[in-house]
Order: structure tokens, then C-alpha cells, then sequence
């Protein structure tokens, strides 16, 4: 172990801790701005800087490693000073627009230099002009808000292994963007917002749909319903201050209700759906020799991972629209058929946690599903315009017919959770058997990549998950080598949709943990906990699609799936 005494407290820590992690495990705050543990420890900003005793030397601490012996200090006058002089540097470049950014209530910047006194700019200058860049349907940049803690490039090439922007430039002309000067629409970007999560400023956000939502709750001509992914009940209360996985489903449903939605419905039947489909796909597979492993389809930024760099296993996605997608196809045949509402009237809105919905919405081979995707971010914002409390809200529930759904469809907000849900049905249809033990644990959890055999009749399954993007990209190479599988779990975002690109901030692992634990609490309390006995499920294949599979079942709930450039 090594002893050294920070601002004359000793500590003792391993070898190859930094000065900032001793100062952390003693509860002392230093500002940080361009550091993410284990992912960006680059040292940039400057803002963590300590002094050191024996040389006098100032030393930026998320990158300097304790040495035995050392005595630093994190509160010296000198060490003040430079903290606040390199902070003020920083907002000297920086297009100060916090009344209108929409990062405002979440600016590490803006928090800083709160924190840090600074009260004027003293070092008006030249500031950077450059363009934003809103060729997406999901993400907007401002690089005149980037600070150039590459932040948004560590998570990008290590996390993710997209690689989708670099910073391009020397000096005062260096700016973070998709390489060759390009938009993100030119570029292999995903869209998974995990830029978003991590920028410590307003340079890459989510791209709004709060006014043209609002114009149609307006219209009275229209029309409006909306559908709620199972990651945003675990995750919109943390918008209004609230502890991180309280499940406010019931206020969720009620302040929806209160903003003007004519029907409000739950992205979780068409889960259940997707099961159901997806299921069937499965066993056909198998019990035909088909292309295996079968990879699941629900994450969009996923399935644009896979078009851009593994064109080859694009065969191996499963054909079936996501549920978000599923709804819209659903809502505009079936449940406008059943009301007697213009197609042309109808508004088909969606509350995800993820940035890709809103691309996958755009998506020409399923364009006109869903009209509008709102992230959990947007759908908060949208509710204190309304000036709505939805903390103190009586609960309500879904309205019926496209709102009724299994525990397995709540689970599908975590990793693992779609693997888990289909599994339950796999399982009995496969062998008619009912399935006693329902938590299959081993797909469970925040875990990278985790793997399992299933026996299912005479059958040893083997099954894999998936999160995040540089996980993804492991087990495809494992796959190209030779490895056997049979089913794959993918998910684009660590932790799966808990920690969606559109979802409240911060994410860190504990806030993670506490949504993920919250959704198997809404699954473990459900009646009905396996898809293929949701009686609405019964109830649309009788009445309309007649089974899963059906030639009507392919034409609305599957799709299929394109080669990009990378």
C-alpha cells in the first residue's frame, strides 16, 4: 500500500491509484470536467489540478498517480486561483446561451462555474464560429458549446467501437465532429445518444419534438395516442428530483392524460407482441436448420451498428419490428379499423428512453408507423410546461386493448430482459410444458456480455447478451471465428434501455442498477408474467392476425434491414 497525506489527512491506497481517487475515498471534492473513470483519463481541462508539497508543482490528479510520501493540498490559494483561471479560459470560447440551452438544468459547466464564484467573463476575445449540425432525426450538434473534453470520443471509440467522431483541426481551429468535416447523417454514427449522456455541456443533445407534439395535442381534427416504453416508468421520476428507480407508472399515465393524449397506451403490449413473433421465428429456425444464431431487432442503434459494419450477419436479425414500431403498425390498422378513425387524423406518438427511436421512426422501409419519438428527457420537460406535478398525481391506468401487457414486457427496459421474455414463451411452446422457474438470473444484470445454456426439451440452447456497442462487437468476432449460438440478445446502450441515450442525468452504474432492479420489482408483482398469456394478445391474433407468423402478421410486424458505408 501507499501512505501519503492529502491536505494533512493520511490515506493508504493501492498502487497505481490516482491523486484524485485517494481525494474521493477521503470525501474531498475536486472539480472535474473532461474525466470519466477508466474511459477518458486524459487531463485536459485542468479544473482537477492539486498542489504537491515537496516540488510545489501543480498536478492534474485524475492523471497523476499516488507516489509514498506525498503531501498534497486541494484547497490552496495557488491551486483556487488556477482552477478558476482555467475554468474562465474554457467559458471564453464557449457560446453562453443558458437561459435557451436545453442542457441547462444538467451543464456541468454551468454547475462549475456556479460552484467556482466566477461572476464576468475577463477574457472576452475571438470565439470559435461554427455550424450546427441537425442532419439527424435524433441528435443535434452545437460545436460552439464544446469545450473539447473528448468526452464524447472516448465513449464513441471505446464503448461503443463506432468511431463516428474525432476531433479534426489544430488549436484555436480544433472541433469534435465525424471525420472529413462531415455531418453525423455522412457518417457511420448510430445514433444512440451516448454522447449525449456523457457531454458536459449543450454540444450534442437530443434533437426536439415537444412543439410539434404540442401542435397536435392542439389540432382539434386530431387524433392523438401515445406509447410508453418500460425503461421511461423506471427513470421519468428522476426528472422531478426524485430517487433514482421509483416506479411512477400510474402518475406517468395520468399526467399524459393531463397534457391531451386521447388514449395513452403502453409500448409494452407490443412487447408482448414481439415475443410472440419473435418466438415463433426462433423455433422455425431451429426446427428448419434456418440461419442461426437468431439476433433480436428491438434496439435501433443496434440494428445501424450492425448495417454499417457487419453487413454479413444481417440475415441472422430477426425480420420483426421493434415494439415502438409494432405499435404504430398496429395502431393504424387494427385499433383505427376497430374505432372508425381517418388514417390521416391519427397521431401516433412515443415516449423512449433512446435517442435511436426517433431515427428508427424516420426509417423508410416502416415510415409512418410512429409520427413523433420523445426521449424521457423530453417527455419531463413537456410536463413542467404544463405546469403538471406529477409526483403528487393520482395513478391511473393504461387504456385497454393496446395497454394491457405481461411482466416479461417490462423486463424488456433491462438488458437481458428480451431474452429472459422470450425465453418463458420459447420454452413452453417449444415443449408444452409449463415453465415452473421464471427468473432466468443468468441473463440478468449490468454485465458487459453474459452467456447461458438453456435446456428446453432435448435441446441445449445457447443464448447470449449483449450491452453496449463494443460488447456487441466481441461477440459478433466470436461468432465469425466459429462459435456456436442460438439466440443473441443485442442492446446498443450499457445497461440496455435503462441507460438510453434519451434518459434522465446522470447515468452512472448505480443509477443503473437501481432502474434495472426497479423493472424485475413491476415484473415480480404482475399477475400475468409470460407474453403468450396475455388474454390482448390472444385477443389480436383472433380477431386479426390470426396467428403468429401469419402472412397478415409478416405484412404489419416485420421488416427488413439494409447495408451501409462505413
Amino acid at each position: 500500500m501507499i501512505k501519503l497525506w492529502i491536505d494533512g489527512d493520511m490515506i493508504e491506497v493501492e498502487p497505481g491509484a490516482t491523486l484524485l481517487e485517494a481525494a474521493t475515498i477521503l470525501g474531498k471534492e475536486i472539480p472535474t470536467l473532461c474525466y470519466l473513470k477508466e474511459i477518458n483519463e486524459i487531463g485536459t481541462c485542468r479544473l482537477c489540478l492539486v498542489e504537491d508539497e515537496r516540488s510545489g508543482k501543480l498536478m492534474a490528479s485524475c492523471i497523476t498517480p499516488a507516489t509514498d510520501g506525498m503531501k498534497i493540498h486541494t484547497n490552496t490559494e495557488r491551486v483556487r486561483k488556477t482552477r478558476k483561471l482555467n475554468l474562465e479560459l474554457l467559458l471564453s470560447n464557449h457560446k453562453v446561451d443558458c437561459p435557451t440551452c436545453i442542457k441547462s438544468g444538467d451543464c456541468e459547466l454551468k454547475e462549475l462555474s456556479e460552484k467556482m464564484g466566477i461572476r464576468d467573463n475577463r477574457f472576452a476575445g475571438l470565439k470559435s464560429s461554427l455550424d450546427r449540425d441537425d442532419s439527424t432525426p435524433s441528435l443535434f450538434r452545437d460545436p460552439e458549446k464544446c469545450i473539447l473534453c473528448r468526452r464524447c470520443v472516448s465513449v464513441c471509440h471505446q464503448v461503443q467501437s463506432v468511431k463516428a467522431i474525432v476531433p479534426e483541426g489544430r488549436g484555436f481551429n480544433t472541433v469534435v465532429e465525424p471525420a472529413f468535416y462531415n455531418s453525423l447523417s455522412e457518417s457511420p454514427c448510430v445514433l444512440c445518444g451516448q454522447c449525449s449522456v456523457i457531454c458536459p455541456t449543450g454540444a450534442i443533445t437530443e434533437k426536439e419534438y415537444i412543439n410539434q407534439v404540442w401542435e397536435a395535442l392542439d389540432d382539434p381534427q386530431k387524433h392523438v395516442i401515445v406509447q410508453t416504453a418500460p425503461a421511461v416508468r423506471v427513470a421519468l421520476s428522476e426528472a422531478f428530483n426524485q430517487p433514482a428507480g421509483s416506479i411512477v407508472t400510474g402518475q406517468m399515465v395520468a399526467a399524459l392524460r393531463r397534457l391531451g393524449f386521447d388514449q395513452v397506451f403502453d409500448t409494452n403490449f407490443t412487447a408482448d407482441l414481439t415475443i410472440m413473433e419473435e418466438g415463433t421465428e426462433l423455433i422455425k429456425r431451429i426446427e428448419n436448420n434456418e440461419t442461426l444464431p437468431l439476433f433480436t431487432s428491438c434496439s435501433p442503434g443496434w440494428i445501424k451498428f450492425i448495417e454499417h459494419y457487419y453487413p454479413e450477419f444481417i440475415y441472422n436479425l430477426s425480420s420483426c419490428k421493434s415494439p415502438q414500431q409494432m405499435f404504430g403498425a398496429v395502431a393504424r390498422s387494427y385499433y383505427a379499423e376497430k374505432n372508425g378513425i381517418d388514417q390521416k387524423d391519427l397521431v401516433v406518438v412515443s415516449i423512449m428512453p433512446c435517442t435511436a427511436k426517433k431515427y428508427e421512426a424516420s426509417r423508410s422501409e416502416m415510415a409512418g408507423d410512429v409520427d413523433y419519438a420523445l426521449t424521457t428527457r423530453e417527455l419531463g420537460r413537456m410536463i413542467k410546461q404544463a405546469g403538471i406535478n406529477i409526483i403528487d398525481l393520482p395513478e391511473e391506468d393504461f387504456n385497454q386493448l393496446l395497454g394491457a401487457s405481461s411482466g416479461a414486457a417490462d423486463i424488456f427496459g433491462a438488458t437481458g430482459g428480451v431474452m429472459e421474455a422470450a425465453l418463458r414463451t420459447a420454452y413452453e411452446l417449444l415443449t408444452g410444458e409449463e415453465l415452473a422457474a421464471l427468473d432466468f438470473k443468468e441473463v440478468r444484470g449490468i454485465k458487459g456480455i453474459k452467456e447461458a445454456e438453456v435446456k428446453i426439451g432435448d435441446m441445449n440452447l445457447k443464448v447470449a447478451v449483449a450491452n453496449g456497442l463494443g460488447n456487441a462487437r466481441k461477440i459478433l468476432e466470436r461468432i465469425k471465428a466459429g462459435e456456436e449460438l442460438h439466440f443473441v440478445e443485442f442492446m446498443a446502450c450499457p445497461g440496455g434501455c435503462i441507460g438510453g441515450g434519451g434518459q434522465p442525468l446522470p447515468a452512472t452504474e448505480d443509477v443503473l442498477e437501481k432502474r434495472l432492479e426497479a423493472l424485475y420489482e413491476i415484473d415480480r408483482n404482475k399477475k400475468i408474467r409470460k407474453s403468450h398469456q396475455n388474454p390482448y394478445i390472444k385477443k389480436i391474433y383472433q380477431e386479426y392476425l390470426e396467428k403468429p407468423g401469419s402472412h397478415k402478421a409478416h405484412q404489419l410486424l416485420h421488416t427488413h434491414y439494409v447495408v451501409r458505408g462505413v
